[in-house]
């Protein structure tokens, strides 16, 4: 499979291959550096953001991504996206890419943003991962709910494991916050939860960003 990188003003490379019959559902993927933080991941198509992986100190530039079609839906922002891009990483409509890193950048360096213009890949997603996806969205800079707090948001609230589910599996970091759902805590309001596969470590270290210490 034939590959092609290119490196962008803010840094963020992009790095284009072939999937057979890809076509206008083509699934690009982006590369960028943020310091103290490593190479993160960001996969696109048609103008959407399908998953985002945080930066990480383990993921080197000039190295491609597994390569795998990007069949599973987008739940939700832990895990890198393994998708190989295709045809045409050049298209107007992944314009929006360059300031998305750019506030990845200020994000992971404690200045507050937002992602409210961010239009998400909603596909494959249930009626109710798409309530969680957009009450995890809803949850700003600074704060915390817990997982039955998120659940209530989504008009279920009973259905705090589902949300626990969501949250663990989610592949839009940060755009999809999922670093601010936590557990209800014992002897103090709230306990960290968990962060799926990253770890409760940098779940710590993105909320400390925020000023939220757990």
């Amino acid at each position: 499979m034939g590959v092609t990188r290119q490196r962008d003003s803010v840094g963020a490379s992009r790095t284009a291959g072939r999937h057979a019959g890809a076509g206008d559902t083509a699934v690009r993927t982006y590369r960028y550096t943020v310091a103290g933080w490593g190479v993160g991941e960001l996969a696109v198509r048609g103008g959407l953001l399908v998953a985002h992986a945080l930066p990480s100190p383990r993921r080197r530039p000039g190295r491609q991504p597994p390569a795998s079609l990007p069949g599973d839906p987008p739940q939700g922002g832990a895990s890198t996206p393994e998708d190989t891009l295709t045809v045409d990483p050049s298209r107007e409509r992944d314009g929006f890419v360059s300031d998305l890193c750019r506030r990845f950048a200020a994000h992971l360096a404690g200045t507050p943003v937002s992602y409210d213009d961010v239009t998400v890949d909603e596909d494959g997603l249930t009626e109710f991962q798409r309530e969680l996806l957009g009450a995890a969205r809803s949850v700003q800079w600074g704060e915390v709910v817990t997982y039955g707090g998120l659940a209530a948001l989504a008009g279920r609230p009973r259905a705090a494991r589902a949300a626990g589910s969501f949250c663990a599996a989610n592949r839009l970091s940060l755009v999809v916050p999922c670093h601010r759902i936590v557990a209800a805590g014992k002897d103090e309001p709230f306990g960290i939860g968990g962060y799926g596969s990253s770890g409760l470590r940098l779940k710590r270290r993105l909320l400390a960003r925020e000023g939220t210490l757990l």
